[in-house]
């Protein structure tokens, strides 16, 4: 099956696109990587009237880096964050993240802003964005609008984002030095969907955490008790793993609990937080 027939436009500016999105009332698609849009479309999953491609837009492929932390432009491409094209973003834990999505074909076009607008709940970037705690800039014709990742998601495949907006950047907030990260997905094979994820982020200094859990049915779960208890203690024992699973995911099954408390598991052996004696 093919696409149903569409207008295709490549914008050269950023207000360029959004006049276009405005002016589609709805039935307008922005397309960045099209790792995702292009099967939807050839599905017919999804028949807009109008594609936008806003990948080669200059305004959504810069990195900036401040004390305040890093902006990164919706269009960068997961290979250019996994090959260390941009200097702010070297060394940042999203770097180890990138290598890890999909395949390398898949990275070479695929980008940060549009897996987020996709919300895919096996996606990397939705749980890792999360635990890090990190703030989306939306803009349209309107003006500009930053919302926190913890409310952007509202189910699968489903955000916040207008008709007529696009992510313009992701900003990370600053890491203190001593921060510590883990992040660990499950797949069957390299490239297919993630059966469970689990993420988590340290910071001992300011003796605060992040602990969430992804592939589920919808955004992904913060686990604030089990991160105020990494906070206080410095780590965490499969017993105490497994019940923060059991409040978190009341009504999954025993096994679907055991798989996600082997996620968190070996995401916390990542980052040195788990407990001595607890197997990953």
């Amino acid at each position: 099956m093919k696409a149903a027939a569409f207008d295709y436009h490549r914008p050269g500016s950023l207000a360029e696109a959004l006049e276009l999105l405005r002016a589609g009332e709805g039935a307008a698609k922005a397309m960045s990587g099209g790792q995702s849009l292009g099967p939807m479309l050839n599905l017919r999953l999804t028949r807009p009237a109008t594609v936008v491609d806003i990948s080669g837009l200059a305004e959504l492929r810069r990195v900036h880096g401040s004390a305040s932390g890093i902006d990164v432009g919706a269009a960068v491409t997961h290979a250019e964050i996994e090959d260390g094209t941009h200097a702010p973003l070297r060394g940042h834990p999203v770097q180890q993240a990138a290598a890890g999505i999909a395949y390398r074909a898949v990275r070479n076009r695929g980008t940060v802003g549009g897996s987020l607008a996709h919300a895919d709940p096996a996606a990397d970037w939705m749980i890792v964005m999360t635990a890090l705690g990190a703030e989306l800039s939306l803009v349209s014709s309107r003006g500009t609008r930053r919302i926190p990742i913890d409310g952007f998601m509202q189910g699968a495949y489903t955000t916040v984002i207008d008709a007529d907006e696009l992510i313009q950047t992701v900003h990370l907030p600053p890491l203190p030095p001593d921060a510590r990260w883990g992040y660990y997905k499950f797949c069957r094979k390299p490239g297919e969907f993630a059966e469970t994820s689990a993420a988590v982020l340290l910071a001992p200094s300011a003796r605060t955490a992040r602990v969430v859990l992804g592939a589920l049915d919808g955004a992904p779960r913060l686990l604030p008790g089990l991160a105020a208890h990494i906070a206080g203690h410095g780590s965490a024992d499969a017993e105490t793993i497994a019940a923060a699973v059991r409040q978190a995911l009341p009504d999954s099954d025993a096994i679907d609990r055991k798989r996600h408390a082997a996620g968190l598991r070996r995401a916390l052996a990542q980052a040195a937080l788990l407990a001595e004696g607890a197997a990953a």
